[in-house]
């Protein structure tokens, strides 16, 4: 019989491994202990009479700053899809094709809408529910998935726009002395900001909604702030923001 801690070559082996400590989930909101939000979030999951989809990037659902977790836990009538693309036999919602909308910018291929104007357009009323759809992913990721979606979309979903302006930078609660995520350019939003947003828009206590879930982003930023460090702005930015300037300057003279 071979001693304890030694095979029959005479090497020594660890007869348990211990794995390195897991930090504590909260069972509640599945976020770390220490940046628990449970109680920031509703009591109960907020009604809405708009049913809101969001797909999400297999790669953002493993970020640990990705919204659509918390989102999905605010709002009663909101579904996460993990996946690369919307089609036939992926919702059973979106198979009955409802009146729907899809936030993304626009472009010439693909003009859009602008949230501003929405009311004004005969796919959309106040007295039929709609369907909100959402692509959670970085920007690159974000368009292949609309690209991937569209043919799918085309056939019962109008494309709307928030109010951006690539020109200006900010706009969003991460643009702070702290940023914690990098944006392509000015005027982009976090997921949870852009649904926020819509809602504002849709629902008839839309400003009411808004300011819940900005509410539990703006907590979820704060908590979060402790513990990363600082980014620096894009470049880009940057240099849009010294052209602003000079153009300011030059106008006030």
């Amino acid at each position: 019989m071979e001693p304890e801690g030694l095979n029959h070559l005479g090497f020594s082996f660890s007869t348990s491994t211990s794995a390195p400590p897991r930090r504590p989930i909260c069972p509640n909101c599945a976020r770390p202990s220490p940046v628990c939000l449970c109680h920031t979030l509703p009591a109960q999951p907020i009604p809405t009479t708009t049913q809101v989809i969001i797909l999400h990037h297999p790669h953002e659902a493993q970020h640990k700053l990705s919204t659509t977790p918390i989102l999905t836990r605010c709002l009663a009538n909101s579904t996460a899809i993990t996946g690369r693309r919307l089609r036939q036999g992926l919702s059973p919602l979106l198979d009955q094709s409802p009146p729907a909308i899809y936030l993304f910018p626009s472009t010439p291929a693909s003009p859009a809408v602008n949230l501003s104007q929405l009311g004004d357009e005969p796919l959309w009323s106040k007295h039929a529910p709609l369907v909100l759809i959402v692509f959670d992913a970085t920007w690159k990721h974000a368009k292949e998935m609309v690209r991937a979606s569209e043919g799918f979309l085309g056939n019962f979903a109008k494309r709307v726009c928030l109010d951006c302006d690539e020109g200006v930078s900010g706009g969003s609660i991460y643009d702070s002395e702290l940023i914690l995520r990098k944006e392509p350019f000015g005027g982009c939003v976090s997921t949870m900001e852009a649904v926020a947003r819509t809602l504002r828009v849709l629902e008839p206590n839309g400003p009411e909604i808004e300011g819940k879930l900005i509410g539990v982003l703006k907590e979820m930023v704060r908590l979060q702030a402790g513990y990363l460090k600082p980014m620096k702005p894009r470049p880009k930015l940057l240099k849009k923001d010294k052209e602003q300037k000079r153009r300011d300057e030059s106008e006030s003279c």
